[in-house]
């Protein structure tokens, strides 16, 4: 650990969920993405919050897209902040999901702008995770190079499973075929996707939610043979009512009552490929 910390700039991108308090606490530096809406942009959290953007995809038969963000807003960034700080600790979305990454790491070599950029191979709560860890490790001392070391570790733990509501976006975007949605749709088919370093993947299908809740909940029982899990996140696309329910079940279960949950919303940029009414459980093994 060092003796001396240096002035360090915190940036993640608007895939990571955090709240205003958190922002101002610690000056985090937040580059939005870019839903797309029938061709017109809007910036998340700043253009469009993310209730009103699931209200618009449940109600609107629009084309849904997103967008990540210019190089040129990261340089515009990482030019004010070489003024004030020695360097930044940057925890982006997965790179085989966005091109957010690599603008980021383009920008900070142009500017000349000192970078630990961490490729999360993940988003949403373990996104959130990694940054609160990589500020935690700050306070205990730790340098830049050393918090990017751990947290490279730690990102290799993350779990972030979600079953969308049906495949309606998921074949718009082209992720699954045209009859590959009607057989779904027809016989209540639920894909249980994963978040993975290689990207997005199909974990496996099963017959009725209940049935893919339980998967990912045997999956949860695995890591805990191993693991210390200090919380479980619902992640819900614009349906609390459901998140709820799902934390309820969990909370009844002997085996989970001791770990601490909670809800949050499935960012738009991931829920224009689930849609509206997608859910899913995230965790951290420690």
């Amino acid at each position: 650990m060092n003796q001396k910390q240096p002035r360090i700039a915190w940036i993640t991108d608007t895939t990571c969920n955090v709240g205003a308090e958190f922002v101002e606490k610690y000056r985090l530096n937040i580059i939005p993405l870019q839903v797309v809406i029938d061709g017109q942009s809007y910036k998340e959290t700043i253009d469009i919050t993310d209730k009103q953007f699931y209200e618009r995809m449940a109600s609107e038969s629009a084309t849904f897209q997103s967008s990540q963000p210019s190089i040129g807003e990261f340089i515009e960034l990482y030019e004010k902040l070489k003024e004030e700080y020695d360097c930044g600790i940057a925890f982006h979305c997965s790179s085989k999901l966005s091109g957010t990454f690599s603008a980021s790491v383009m920008a900070a070599e142009q500017v000349g702008f000192k970078l630990y950029a961490i490729d999360s191979r993940t988003g949403s709560y373990p996104l959130t995770y990694l940054l609160n860890k990589g500020i935690e490790l700050f306070n205990q001392g730790f340098g830049p190079e050393d918090i990017y070391n751990k947290i490279e570790e730690i990102k290799t733990n993350t779990r972030l499973f979600l079953i969308p509501a049906n495949l309606n976006q998921l074949h718009k975007s082209g992720r699954v075929s045209g009859s590959q949605r009607l057989m779904a749709n027809l016989f209540n088919i639920k894909p249980i996707l994963s978040i993975e370093f290689e990207g997005a993947k199909i974990r496996d299908k099963v017959r009725t939610e209940k049935r893919a809740i339980n998967y990912m909940l045997d999956l949860l029982r695995e890591d805990l043979k191993t693991s210390t899990i200090s919380q479980l996140m619902v992640i819900h696309a614009d349906d609390e009512e459901n998140a709820r329910k799902l934390e309820n079940y969990i909370n009844s279960q002997e085996e989970f009552s001791s770990i601490p949950t909670d809800r949050m919303m499935l960012v738009p940029v991931a829920g224009v490929h689930t849609g509206v009414g997608t859910i899913g459980i995230s965790w951290v093994c420690e």
